[in-house]
């Protein structure tokens, strides 16, 4: 019974044709189930570069281009094109099997047969090679076949190799960009985490080719199944794993151990598929954890998409951190009386009058945060010696005596009244967990780890015994969008030499990218192990038209332009539920919203909790975290509102804090440009922001 492999790029394009030609393409390829070789009314393309393509039919205007083996019965679907496009694509390219991964590679044979005289051409009056250094022993070794090799040969500077990115094959090019990039060859073929295949790999033998590309090539088997991933083509695909990726998810480490990388690169796709091997691998229990309630909800839907048997399910639990702190603190006390976050304003404010301090109760409360509780600091002499890393004002003996005057009576307080914070709810359930040899869980997951706080930490660390494979932390500081530095080293998480940096983004467009990096230009960004992260080797998949940004003279202006450009969005084809509005500010978004809905275009707020299926999504930009769109606008990009004053403690109180405040800003606003993976479209009116100032002036 034949088989359908779908091919990732073809989900792509899947994602942008209009719905009633995504309605004839699941009518034609639901029919392979029940097909036979001779029943599937596939057709020889005249002329094709490789025999083994095949066309059928999707309506009178547009085809499909299949692979279909000599022998076996693996079909698989590379693209949908309007009926002479999909003849020329087919007569251009040619598939092959890599002989050293075995996987199914495609090429533009006509690019490389027209672009191979040019450069022979012009390197023949060079006197060095890109490659000349690399034996063909070793380019064989790591899978660069003869064609690609010649090509090779004749290459002179990286900018010829990345021009050839569009049709060489993808593993073949990775490879030489990883010897082009000053890699050995053992760095590179450790770097692409493709092993080679266990059995000798027949070059003919399509179908096993197509078995093993399953970072390429999707499987499903009848109509149902092809529905469901018609229905999700993006979502379904991010559950799947590159090379590298499977590498980092499925390694076992001596201890924790950590994966970074920038937006796009594939971070929460190996968490989840980190949290399914641990629990299939030794039945332990695993915590799947992060920052934020919605944040965690992503996290479900990715394990509901990927993990079938119901046993390995009931082995992961998914919670965000304060949940899950809350849950172990009750299990000993009951609910507690939460402070509520005024209350708390004002019981600091008290505290500073009565005691007449020269602090505000905004450094008062940080300090009790960043010092007190992160270091855990118990009494005053404690606290005379404690660190106060990343605190920008120093304080004297004298002024660490009244502050902690402050902290003891906040403390106390709390105490007396029998309340609590989220904070010492934390520290209280960390505690607890200590205290027990038998840990809730084996391992813990974490995702977006940039972005929990110290005592957080210490819970987790607290929740799961020391042995291998304990943690595994995923984040990229570029993407920190709160207040908290954290060493991993101090929480008891040592990563060193278990940490692996993903580079290649699959989800924005380079253009995009490059401008929303601009944001960060300059910033000294951690990596939460004692060092800088850093933005070297970072590469996209995919290209794409560079962000449009535009001025206005008005807020009305502004709410108006926005509705001009969503409305040439959807007039290009861009579904509603594809858009996402970013903004600062809570209040933004409601305005937005109205626009919108005066203007006739259905849209929501993330804050929504059943939002409808049909509609343009607009949320704040820590709302738009771990979220992508095929077309997203930053609106509201003004010099007063990014960043807002209140967001940023002033200089004269704490130059340091005042420093990371801005930084924390920046990365805000790279976060909501890169949930883009097509189009960015950035507007303010009135004077921009400094964060994107010198791109305006460009």
């Amino acid at each position: 019974m034949p088989r359908l492999g779908i091919d990732r790029d073809f989900l792509r394009d899947y994602a942008r044709l209009d719905r009633k030609l995504q309605d004839r393409v699941h009518e034609v390829f639901a029919k392979f189930e029940a097909a036979t070789h001779a029943g599937i009314h596939l057709e020889k393309i005249a002329n094709a570069k490789d025999d083994r393509f095949r066309s059928i039919r999707i309506d009178q205007f547009w085809r499909g281009v299949v692979l279909a083996p000599e022998s076996g019965d693996t079909f698989t679907l590379l693209k949908v094109l309007p009926h002479d496009d999909a003849y020329t694509w087919a007569q251009r390219r040619q598939a092959s099997v890599n002989a050293a991964t075995g996987r199914i590679e495609i090429r533009d044979v006509a690019a490389i047969d027209a672009t191979l005289p040019e450069l022979s051409r012009h390197a023949s009056g060079k006197t060095s090679r890109l490659f000349a250094r690399v034996s063909d022993k070793d380019l064989r070794r790591l899978g660069v076949d003869d064609q690609t090799q010649q090509f090779a040969r004749v290459l002179t500077d990286e900018l010829q190799l990345e021009a050839a990115r569009a049709f060489l094959p993808q593993h073949q090019w990775e490879a030489l960009y990883g010897l082009a990039a000053g890699m050995s060859p053992d760095e590179v073929w450790s770097a692409l985490g493709a092993p080679p295949a266990d059995e000798p790999i027949d070059p003919d033998d399509v179908d096993a080719a197509v078995e093993r590309t399953t970072e390429r090539v999707l499987l499903v088997q009848g109509s149902d199944e092809l529905l469901d991933v018609f229905r999700r083509p993006l979502d379904l695909w991010r559950i799947y794993l590159h090379p590298v990726q499977y590498q980092v998810a499925h390694a076992e480490y001596r201890g924790p151990a950590r994966v970074t990388g920038g937006p796009g690169t594939g971070k929460t796709v190996v968490a989840i598929h980190r949290a399914r091997h641990l629990a299939e691998r030794d039945g332990g229990k695993v915590l799947v954890t992060t920052f934020t309630s919605n944040l965690a909800a992503t996290l479900q839907a990715g394990l509901d998409l990927l993990v079938d048997d119901q046993h390995v399910r009931d082995r992961i639990t998914v919670q965000h951190v304060d949940q899950f702190a809350h849950q172990v603190f009750r299990q000993r006390h009951g609910h507690p009386r939460l402070l509520l976050p005024a209350d708390e304003v004002g019981r600091w404010r008290e505290i500073r009058q009565r005691l007449d301090l020269p602090f505000t109760e905004t450094f008062l409360a940080e300090e009790w945060r960043q010092v007190v509780l992160a270091h855990r600091v118990h009494d005053a002499q404690a606290y005379l010696t404690a660190k106060r890393s990343g605190r920008g004002r120093p304080l004297n003996a004298r002024q660490r005596a009244q502050l902690w005057q402050a902290v003891w009576e906040f403390q106390q307080d709390l105490r007396d009244r029998r309340m609590w914070t989220h904070e010492t709810v934390r520290a209280e359930a960390t505690d607890l967990l200590a205290g027990q040899a038998d840990k809730p869980f084996r391992h813990v997951v974490v995702d977006e780890a940039q972005d929990l706080s110290p005592d957080q930490w210490r819970l987790l660390r607290a929740a799961v015994p020391e042995a291998p494979n304990d943690m595994f932390v995923a984040g990229d500081t570029h993407q920190r969008i709160y207040h908290h530095r954290i060493s991993l080293r101090d929480v008891g998480v040592r990563v060193s030499g278990r940490s692996t940096r993903l580079t290649v983004n699959y989800r924005t467009t380079a253009e995009i990218l490059a401008w929303s990096f601009q944001i960060l230009h300059g910033e000294r960004i951690d990596n939460l192990d004692g060092d800088l992260e850093s933005v070297e080797g970072y590469r996209c998949e995919t290209h794409g038209s560079h962000p449009l940004l535009q001025s206005f003279q008005t807020r009305a202006d502004e709410l108006k332009g926005l509705s001009d450009q969503i409305q040439s969005w959807v007039s290009a084809g861009v579904q509603l539920n594809e858009i996402g509005i970013a903004a600062r500010s809570n209040g933004l978004v409601e305005a937005v919203v109205g626009e919108l809905s005066r203007s006739g275009i259905p849209a929501h707020s993330l804050s929504r909790s059943n939002p409808p299926a049909e509609a343009v999504a607009a949320g704040t930009m820590h709302r738009m975290k771990g979220l992508e769109f095929r077309c997203v606008a930053v609106v509201g990009v003004t010099a007063q509102q990014v960043p807002p004053a209140n967001a940023v403690t002033p200089a004269d109180e704490d130059q340091s804090t005042h420093l990371q405040d801005l930084q924390r800003e920046r990365c805000l606003l790279f976060v909501a440009c890169t949930r883009a993976r097509e189009q960015l479209y950035v507007s303010w009116h009135g004077v921009p922001s400094e964060f994107i100032k010198p791109a305006t002036d460009g």
